[in-house]
């Protein structure tokens, strides 16, 4: 997994009216958890941009007034109507123990369905995953070379070494639709079909 690094300034406020004032000034507020301590801090809101505006998932390398912490992005508030950053929880992340994070699909291959007129669908763009954070892929890579025509590849049939993937077990995860095209196509070679048989 890629990784980003971030600077950020401790909080000593952190009521409304300070955080009105680091909004003021383009910076986010944001805490880290899931360590010793709680740290609430701020991070520039421009140093944030490549981090949230991507469809990538990265480790964040904090460096806090000088404490060093790694992390993963686990929620984001957004502005209902400007859709700028609020606030942004990170959860630090250790070598030995697990955490659940969204990792994004990418699928390869050609799909035989595709080459009979169909048309390949990714129905889900990201799976969640437990597992070690170093052990963590950049993304979740499907070979559909073998998805025939109105077939789907379930979550189930899916497997990352050293991870439990956390979604549905039937959810579907990519399927190759049938266009008009196809049908029709379809149609035709059976109604062919049945006129050898008849003859």
């Amino acid at each position: 997994m890629k990784s980003f690094n971030l600077k950020g300034k401790q909080r000593e406020n952190v009521g409304k009216k300070a955080t009105k004032a680091v909004r003021k000034i383009q910076s986010v507020p944001c805490v880290i958890y899931g360590g010793s301590n709680n740290i609430h801090f701020t991070a520039a809101e421009g140093d944030l941009r490549k981090l949230i505006y991507t469809p990538e998932v990265f480790i964040v390398n904090l460096d806090i007034d000088g404490i060093e912490k790694q992390a993963v992005m686990k929620e984001i508030q957004f502005h209902p109507v400007s859709d700028r950053i609020l606030h942004i929880d990170f959860l630090e992340v250790f070598d030995n123990k697990p955490v659940i994070v969204e990792l994004p699909v990418k699928l390869t291959g050609l799909a035989q369905g595709v080459r009979a007129g169909g048309k390949l669908s990714l129905e889900m763009r990201k799976l969640r995953v437990k597992g070690i954070y170093t052990k963590f892929p950049e993304n979740i890579t499907i070979d559909v070379s073998d998805l025939a025509l109105g077939k789907s590849i379930q979550v189930g049939a899916i497997s990352v070494e050293h991870l439990e993937i956390m979604n549905s077990k039937n959810a579907v995860v990519a399927q190759v639709k049938l266009t008009r095209a196809a049908r029709g196509a379809a149609a035709t070679t059976e109604e062919e079909a049945r006129k050898q048989k008849a003859e």
